[in-house]
């Protein structure tokens, strides 16, 4: 993959500095042009710790400088959200609280329109915005494994082991959404459409990176993660159905089908045993747990808000 174009001042500086070699200038998240700017930069730096740049050195990935870019943006995002999605606790057990917020969650729904609605065109647009974070799937979580104790660490591992394949390659859940947009005529490579990507698209990405790499974040990166499986099943449901009426490949609609079933048995996992068996080890993060639940569900509402006002226009 190429580094991407930049979207303002900010992402142009550290995309000229990955490219170059060059220490970036100094850069502020309040330098950022608009969201489109500021996530397109935090993508671009997130993105050195997973499969990186063909044009990008790879020991950028640790170089001071950046690194410090990175921090300023991720700050910045992090009040942004605390600011917009710390919900009001509710009851002593964690499980329960996430399915609440879920169940009241009364946001904008892609699924029930590309079910009812939706056109060919636009479920292209869907799928491939959404293959920024299908082609990686669960590796944002995987950053998160070390730096749990047995319990929650275990119960963690048993949900990826399933998102990853059972230790079939082919049953890889990032493979088969790689499968299906081949078979769609869609580009599969990974992060082709980065750059037809919008800002809420791409800070869905960033939060679940923000989360997995920092340790102090893991119990947001948890609870966003028990709130994301606890929105999957149903919506993958209507996914399927809507992929159907549109005459989509077999390849395409299986996996979300794929997620029907999983997902049904990944929510009570994650709510209830891995968030709680993490709660069970430190309870002071009760409270980051329910933030990364509230901005899981806030940032998906914030997206299909996006997409549906311009589907509509």
């Amino acid at each position: 993959m190429l580094t991407p174009s930049p979207r303002g001042d900010v992402s142009a500086a550290v995309l000229e500095a990955l490219r170059t070699g060059a220490a970036p200038a100094a850069i502020r998240a309040s330098d950022a042009s608009g969201e489109d700017d500021l996530h397109l930069a935090l993508w671009v730096l997130f993105e050195l710790s997973y499969r990186g740049f063909e044009d990008v050195d790879e020991r950028r990935e640790w170089d001071p400088d950046l690194i410090a870019v990175r921090r300023s943006l991720e700050d910045a995002f992090e009040a942004e959200l605390r600011d917009r999605c710390t919900p009001t606790p509710v009851g002593d057990d964690v499980a329960t609280a996430i399915f609440a917020m879920c169940e009241a969650d009364d946001g904008p729904s892609l699924a029930t329109y590309v079910h009812r609605h939706a056109t060919h065109e636009q479920v292209e647009q869907l799928l491939a915005i959404r293959s920024v974070y299908h082609l990686k799937e669960q590796d944002p979580t995987a950053w998160v494994v070390p730096r749990l104790g047995a319990g929650p660490k275990a119960a963690l591992l048993e949900l990826q082991f399933d998102e990853y394949g059972n230790g079939d390659p082919n049953r890889l859940h990032h493979h088969l959404f790689a499968k299906g947009m081949e078979a769609a005529g869609l580009d599969p490579k990974y992060g082709a459409y980065v750059d037809q990507a919008p800002a809420e698209a791409l800070a869905q990405n960033n939060v679940m990176s923000m989360f997995g790499l920092q340790r102090r974040l893991r119990g947001a990166a948890l609870g966003h993660l028990a709130a994301f499986e606890a929105t999957s099943s149903l919506p993958s449901r209507r996914m399927a159905q809507g992929l159907e009426r549109l005459d989509f490949p077999p390849e395409m609609v299986g996996y979300y089908t794929e997620h029907v079933e999983a997902d049904a048995v990944h929510e009570q996992l994650a709510a209830r045993t891995i968030c709680g068996a993490l709660l069970d080890d430190d309870p002071h993060l009760r409270e980051d747990v329910l933030l990364g639940a509230s901005v899981c569900l806030d940032l998906e509402n914030r997206l299909a808000g996006r997409l549906l006002e311009e589907w509509a226009a």
